[in-house]
């Protein structure tokens, strides 16, 4: 039987924890932290970003992650903590699943970038 996306966000959440935003920033504050946008980049040009996070699109995640491509993006560590954010936190969920199935074992899910917003996360845009 085929997977369904809903059996495959449970199992993402069933191993990514999700966190708050304060949460994330008493990581950011010591400095223990590697933050993740995976929104695509027009959506991330159109609202800003959490600053200090590295834009990677769900699409290029796997490839910038994993240390033997020569696409590997030395910011991801998988000794590191990362914390990944979307727009609502689904994709942010099966991303941290794929960081999780990569070998990371420190991997947060923050939620969707309103929610950021919401909790009056500051806004950094390029």
């Amino acid at each position: 039987m085929a997977a369904t996306v809903r059996a495959m966000l449970e199992a993402a959440n069933a191993v990514v924890p999700r966190i708050s935003p304060d949460e994330l920033r008493a990581m950011q504050r010591r400095g223990s932290v590697t933050v993740v946008d995976v929104r695509e980049d027009d959506e991330v040009r159109e609202s800003g970003k959490i600053p200090g996070a590295v834009a990677i699109p769900r699409g290029l995640l796997e490839f910038r992650a994993d240390p033997a491509m020569p696409s590997h993006d030395p910011r991801l560590n998988p000794e590191n903590d990362v914390v990944l954010y979307c727009g609502g936190g689904s994709r942010a969920a099966l991303a941290g699943k794929a960081l999780v199935d990569l070998g990371y074992s420190r991997v947060y899910n923050v939620g969707g970038f309103r929610d950021w917003c919401e909790a009056g996360g500051e806004i950094e845009r390029e």
